[in-house]
């Protein structure tokens, strides 16, 4: 299980050339991933999402609040938790001139796999995310989709329990994005614990057990897709996340 507690996280930045101001990207966000659950965290960009996913991940720290993984913090197990964390940014570089097979045989030494089970691990992570027709290529040569694809594949050497993901399918074309969350539907079969960031309100609606509404850094709504639509009133999330925030839409 993750908790998160009155997590906040206060930067400051230029208002104009003489002056600085605070603001805050996330202001008291408290909820509860459990073994088994997919969580969206749903919102526009500039909503605060990959900086509570960051500080989740522990490269950001929280101005306040709390964070623990089955009951450890980073302040006390932070090597632990990192070890069984799977954190996927839209944003993170790969090491071009290697070869998909190679940046994951790198990953597995780093995470102490053993050379017996890393070979075993990557033709299993070939095999499921569909990577076998370019696990031997160089990534520099490799399409869009194709290097989200080898992405998250080295997130995955290590048999992760935490799996927190930003924007995983963008970028992606449709078969490309449904073979990544049918994965993710299968993970959760084996109670992994899983964060989900996505503007993609139709994707979050077909997997996510419970979503987290944010908007301007705040929580609007929590609950299953079944139960926020009923409460707003609508027919799918997308709607439903405009009745929440009553067209006050804000984008950083």
């Amino acid at each position: 299980m993750i908790k998160v507690e009155n997590v906040t996280k206060k930067f400051i930045r230029n208002k104009n050339k003489k002056e600085k101001e605070e603001f805050y990207a996330d202001q008291n966000i408290t909820f509860e991933a459990k073994d088994g659950e997919i969580i969206g965290i749903l919102g526009p960009n500039g909503a605060g999402k990959t900086t509570l996913l960051r500080m989740i991940a522990g490269i950001l720290e929280p101005t306040q609040g709390t964070i623990t993984f089955d009951g450890m913090s980073y302040h006390d197990h932070e090597i632990e938790i990192k070890q069984k964390i799977a954190y996927l940014s839209g944003n993170t570089k790969l090491y071009d001139t290697l070869s998909t097979y190679e940046l994951l045989k790198m990953c597995c030494q780093i995470y102490g796999v053993s050379e017996e089970e890393s070979e075993n691990r990557i033709k299993e992570i070939a095999k499921t995310l569909k990577i076998e027709n370019f696990l031997y290529n160089k990534i520099a040569n490799l399409s869009t989709g194709q290097t989200q694809k080898v992405n998250l594949a080295r997130c995955l050497v290590h048999h992760p329990k935490y799996y927190i993901l930003d924007e995983a399918t963008t970028g992606l074309d449709i078969i490309s994005s449904q073979i990544i969350l049918n994965f993710i539907k299968e993970e959760r079969k084996n109670q992994k614990t899983i964060l989900y960031s996505t503007h993609y309100m139709e994707e979050a609606e077909n997997i996510c057990d419970r979503v987290i509404m944010i908007n301007k850094g705040k929580m609007m709504k929590v609950g299953s897709p079944e139960e926020i639509k009923k409460d707003t009133n609508t027919s799918n999330l997308r709607d439903a996340f405009f009745a929440l925030i009553g067209g006050d839409f804000h984008e950083e």
